[in-house]
C-alpha cells in the first residue's frame, strides 16, 4: 500500500446497525480499504454514537484497517480502550485536548498509528507542529457530528496546503460521493471516507469504484 494509492473507508455510521457485522462484511467484498468508526460523545460534537465495545465486536468480522476517528473531548483518555479493543488507526481532534503531542505518544505506546483531524473552523496550520509525528491528517469536510452533511467546497483549500507540507495519508470526511471525491483526489487527499453515499447505495461495490 502506497500514499499514492486512492483508499477509500465507508463510514459505519450510516450503516444498518441492526446487522452491522454484515454490512462490514460486505464493504469488505465489495472493496473497501479501511472501515471508518465515527466515535461521538455528546460533548465534543453534538452527537453520541458509539464505544469501544462496538470496535471490539467488528473486529473479528473483518481483516480491514480499523479507523477510528475520536470525536470526543480529551481523547488520551480512551486511548487504551480503543486501542484493546482493535483499533488499527486512531485520529483525534487538535481542538479537543491541551497537549496533541500528550496524545500522540499515548496512541504510539499502543502499536497503533496516528491522525491528527482539524474542524472546518480550524486553521490547517494548527496542524503543522505535528506533521512528522503522525501518519495521517484528517481534514473535515462538514461539520462534525451527523452523518449525511453537503460537502463544504471551502476545504479544498486546507487540502492543497497540507498536500504541500505533508506526504502521509491525507483523509477527507463528509459530503463525499462520486462528485467530491474528484475534487478532493485532485487537491491531494487520499483516504476518502465515505458514509451515506456507500451504505445508502444499492450496489456498495459501484459506489465504492465510483470514489476511486
Amino acid at each position: 500500500m502506497t500514499n499514492d494509492t486512492i483508499l477509500i473507508a465507508p463510514s459505519i455510521l450510516s450503516a444498518d446497525f441492526s446487522r452491522l457485522g454484515e454490512e462490514v462484511r460486505a464493504v469488505e467484498k465489495a472493496g473497501a480499504d479501511w472501515v471508518h468508526v465515527d466515535v461521538m460523545d455528546g460533548k465534543f460534537v453534538p452527537n453520541i454514537t458509539i464505544g469501544p465495545l462496538v470496535v471490539a465486536a467488528i473486529r473479528p468480522v473483518t481483516k480491514l484497517v480499523m479507523d477510528v476517528h475520536l470525536m470526543i473531548d480529551d481523547p488520551i483518555k480512551y486511548v487504551d480502550q480503543f486501542s484493546k479493543a482493535g483499533s488499527d488507526l486512531i485520529t483525534f481532534h487538535v481542538e479537543a485536548c491541551n497537549d496533541p503531542g500528550g496524545v500522540i505518544k499515548k496512541i504510539r505506546s499502543n502499536g497503533k498509528k496516528v491522525g491528527i483531524s482539524v474542524k472546518p473552523g480550524t486553521q490547517i496550520e494548527s496542524a503543522y507542529d505535528f506533521l512528522d509525528k503522525v501518519d495521517m491528517v484528517l481534514i473535515m469536510t462538514v461539520e462534525p457530528g451527523f452523518g449525511g452533511q453537503s460537502f463544504m467546497v471551502g476545504m479544498v483549500e486546507k487540502i492543497e496546503k497540507l498536500h504541500k507540507k505533508f506526504r502521509g495519508f491525507i483523509q477527507v470526511d463528509g459530503g463525499i460521493n462520486a462528485e467530491t471525491a474528484k475534487i478532493v483526489t485532485k487537491a491531494g487527499a487520499n483516504v476518502l471516507v465515505a458514509g451515506s453515499y456507500v451504505f445508502g447505495s444499492k450496489d456498495y461495490k459501484q459506489a465504492i469504484m465510483s470514489l476511486r
